[in-house]
C-alpha cells in the first residue's frame, strides 16, 4: 500500500502539466500590477496618439 502511494505521490511531483498555466497566471498578475502602477502615463498616452489620430483623419476627410 505504501508503495503505490509513494509511486503516486511521485508521479504527480513530477508532472509538469500544470506549469504552464501557473507561468501565465503569474505573467497575467505582473502585467496587471505594472499597469496600475503606470495607469496615469498610460492613459495620457493613448489619449495623445487618439488625439493625432483624429487631427490626421480629419485631414483625410475633412467635414
Amino acid at each position: 500500500m505504501m508503495e503505490v502511494l509513494k509511486s503516486k505521490v511521485n508521479a504527480f511531483w513530477k508532472e509538469e502539466d500544470g506549469l504552464g498555466t501557473l507561468e501565465l497566471i503569474l505573467i497575467i498578475g505582473v502585467i496587471i500590477i505594472i499597469a496600475l502602477i503606470f495607469k496615469d502615463q498610460i492613459t495620457k498616452l493613448i489619449t495623445s496618439l487618439l488625439g493625432k489620430v483624429d487631427t490626421k483623419s480629419n485631414e483625410f476627410f475633412p467635414g
